[in-house]
């Protein structure tokens, strides 16, 4: 009982951001997990309520807590549509970190963050290692999308149609760029992430010749690391941690103008949760971290804000339609949503569509994939609905994540449809 006052201690310093919602419930008509389950405790209301409830002393199981907050996509929906302007997906991550140092992270996520994730080279190598042996555990499911499935039962794959890893990473196919900017007079520093380094390279290769063709210069060192979000929505703040310093080494060997990066959730993570969560004991660290933050940028938004171009309307006529998927983290936490579309229908190859409810999540949510997956299934299926209705061709997105679970969706219903990065549609154009 006395671990749980101790607990609660700990929570009732965001007893000011807690009380700020006044339950009025209009997260119950936005919230995705909750237009699944119908469960009070699966919407941000719900979730408060508890947290308010762990404050006053009423319950006696710290992991039943956690066990409810893990119940979510990390949308951010609940936080944009609050009309109070509360913002319960930072309240959410705060708790985690609260709880994990509370009640101790598992072995098995140690092992996965602390020893794995938290170390590039170890990471890279062993990720390199699983490459040409994944095929004796999986099979094509799509050969138009370019999905596989498990070819024995898997409790971890199930049912699921993914992505395999690509044959060779990004960062094996360029380990290092350090060029000069030429008449666009900017360089940026480029931040692939995990997902693009080792499941989409062809994104980054082909974000890196849409520089090119801009004269723009681009800084790439080499053993960037994750951007530490997986081991933050977990709770594990110690790799997190870790995270940052590794890349601030890397990215302070040289200068340049603003970093730049093809995932909604990466660009979100240095944007927002790096300066977040700086510590006293970081302070040394605290205004590099609050620079970064300022100058990172999503691709879409940084080609139309400093490259300026327009869109080429005479796309009109062609017959090729693509349609456009919000990522939560870029619409909703960074506010870009125009710019991918100005990107897109640069690209007179296509129709551009909009598709009905394009914000709508489409269920992905991290590790909420993994240990909620029937539910994220669920949620995809309203997102599949909404991409075949809209006649697209081709769907786009700015979420290499996004990419993932989209694509298990339209490829376990047997559906002819592209899934591709914003920037991949841009880079076509310039051929």
């Amino acid at each position: 009982m006395d671990d749980m006052k101790e607990l609660a201690r700990l929570v009732s310093g965001l007893k000011e951001q807690i009380d700020a919602c006044t339950r009025c419930g209009m997260c119950l008509s936005v919230c995705p997990v909750f237009t699944e389950t119908g469960r009070e405790p699966d919407v941000a209301r719900g979730k408060l309520a508890v947290l308010d409830g762990l404050i006053q002393k009423l319950f006696k199981n710290p992991k039943g807590v956690s066990d409810r907050l893990s119940r979510c996509v990390l949308c951010g929906t609940c936080a944009f549509n609050c009309p109070g302007n509360v913002n319960i997906l930072e309240i959410f991550i705060k708790v985690r970190v609260i709880i994990s140092g509370f009640i101790r992270l598992p072995w098995y996520k140690k092992v996965i963050f602390r020893w794995l994730l938290a170390s590039p080279g170890i990471f890279n190598f062993l990720v390199k290692r699983l490459r040409p042996i994944q095929k004796i555990f999986i099979k094509p499911a799509s050969h138009y999308i370019g999905t596989s499935c498990a070819r024995f039962f898997s409790p971890i794959l199930k049912q699921r149609h993914f992505i395999p890893l690509a044959p060779t990473s990004f960062h094996e196919l360029t380990p290092s760029i350090d060029t000069q900017p030429g008449t666009s007079g900017i360089k940026v520093a480029f931040f692939p992430g995990c997902i693009v380094d080792n499941f989409f390279p062809h994104v980054a290769i082909s974000a890196l010749s849409v520089f090119k063709h801009h004269k723009v210069g681009v800084f790439l060192p080499e053993g960037l690391g994750c951007c530490g979000i997986p081991a933050l929505t977990e709770g594990d703040r110690i790799t997190f941690k870790r995270l940052m310093h590794v890349n601030l080494e890397k990215l302070d060997a040289s200068e340049f103008d603003i970093l730049i990066t093809p995932c909604a959730t990466c660009t979100y993570t240095i944007k927002k949760l790096w300066p977040l969560f700086i510590t006293d004991e970081m302070e040394k660290i605290k205004h590099r971290v609050n620079k970064l933050s300022s100058i990172t940028m999503d691709i879409n938004e940084f080609l139309v804000k400093h490259i300026g171009f327009q869109s080429n309307k005479s796309s009109s006529h062609t017959s090729n339609i693509i349609s456009y998927h919000d990522p939560c983290h870029l619409k909703k936490s960074l506010n870009v949503s125009l710019e991918p579309r100005i990107v897109l229908q640069a690209n007179p190859k296509y129709t551009f569509k909009e598709m009905k409810d394009a914000d709508l999540c489409c269920g992905m949510g991290g590790s909420f994939n993994l240990t909620n997956y029937e539910i994220s299934a669920c949620i995809g299926e309203r997102k599949r609905m909404n991409i075949l209705h809209s006649g697209c061709d081709v769907l786009a997105t700015g979420c290499p994540a996004c990419m993932i679970h989209i694509s298990d969706t339209l490829s376990k219903a047997g559906d002819k449809i592209k899934v591709k990065h914003t920037i991949e549609i841009y880079s076509e154009s310039l051929k």
